[in-house]
C-alpha cells in the first residue's frame, strides 16, 4: 500500500495530544478523519496542517453508540477503509476526595475513557476485518496514572487501568484479523489539561509542587512511529514523559 493510501482516524482530535497526533499523521501523507465533540476546533485542527484536503471533520461524542457507528461509516464512505485508530478522546473528573465524587461525575468519566475507548475500538474492528488489504492499528491513549494514581484522581485512575486490560485483550483478539493495539502512557505533554502542573499540583504527601512539561509534539512523533510499523511488529506499551517529572520514584 502506498503512503497517500493510508488511512487514520483520531478522536479527540480537536486539541492537545489529539491534534498532536492528528497533525503528525497528515503531515506523513495520510488521509485522517478528525472525530470530537467540538466542531470548530476539529476544523482548527483541519486548517493547522498543510494538507487539510486530507483531513475529514467529524463531529461525534464517542460515548453515544450510535454516533461512533456513523462516525465509521462516514470513514468507511469517504476513504474506504482504516489503518490507523488513536483512541484519544477522554476526559477528567473534579479533583475531590473519592468520597465526594458524585455519580453523575464518576459515570461522565467512565462512559467517554472506557466506554467510548470500547464502542470505537468495536467499529474499527469490524471495518478492519473485512478490508482489502486486512488489518489494521489500533493505539489506545492510556496514562501514568494506569499505573500510579494522583491524589483524588479516582474515576480517571480507575478507567485508565481499564484501558490496559482492554488493550491487551485488543491485542488478543485482534490477532485472527492482523489487527495490532498499542497503548502510549503519557506523562505530562504540555497542553491546556496540564497547565495546573506547571503552576503546582498536589502531591501524595499534600504538597503542591510545579512538575516540568514536555512538548506536546513529542507524542505526535511517538504516535507517528508506532503507527508506521509494520503489522507483524508492535510496540505493546510505550510511556513518553517528561524526563524530569516526578513519576519514576512517586510515592
Amino acid at each position: 500500500m502506498s503512503k497517500r493510501d493510508r488511512v487514520a482516524l483520531v478522536t479527540g482530535a480537536g486539541s492537545g495530544i489529539g491534534r498532536a497526533a492528528a497533525l503528525a499523521l497528515l503531515g506523513d501523507g495520510y488521509r485522517v478523519v478528525l472525530a470530537g465533540r467540538r466542531l470548530g476546533a476539529l476544523e482548527a485542527t483541519r486548517d493547522s496542517s498543510a494538507l487539510p484536503d486530507n483531513a475529514l471533520v467529524v463531529s461525534c461524542d464517542v460515548s453515544d453508540p450510535s454516533a461512533v457507528a456513523g462516525l465509521f461509516a462516514e470513514c468507511r464512505a469517504a476513504f474506504g477503509r482504516l489503518d490507523v485508530l488513536f483512541n484519544n478522546a477522554g476526559r477528567g473528573a473534579p479533583a475531590v476526595p473519592l468520597e465526594d465524587v458524585t455519580y453523575e461525575q464518576w459515570k461522565a468519566v467512565v462512559d467517554v475513557n472506557l466506554t467510548g475507548m470500547f464502542l470505537c475500538t468495536q467499529q474499527a474492528f469490524k471495518l478492519m476485518r473485512d478490508q482489502d488489504p486486512r488489518g489494521g492499528r489500533i493505539i489506545n491513549n492510556g496514562s501514568i496514572s494506569a499505573y500510579t494514581p494522583r491524589p483524588n484522581s479516582a474515576p480517571y485512575t480507575a478507567t485508565k487501568h481499564a484501558v490496559t486490560g482492554l488493550t491487551k485483550s485488543t491485542a488478543l483478539d485482534g490477532r485472527k484479523y492482523d489487527i495490532a493495539c498499542s497503548q502510549i502512557d503519557i506523562g505530562n505533554a504540555a497542553t491546556e489539561l496540564t497547565e495546573r502542573m506547571a503552576a503546582g499540583i498536589l502531591q501524595a504527601n499534600g504538597s503542591v509542587v510545579p512538575e516540568p512539561r514536555m512538548a506536546v509534539e513529542h507524542v505526535g512523533t511517538a504516535i507517528l512511529s508506532i503507527a508506521n510499523l509494520p503489522l507483524e511488529a508492535n510496540v505493546l506499551f510505550m510511556t513518553l514523559m517528561a524526563t524530569q517529572m516526578p513519576y519514576v520514584g512517586r510515592g
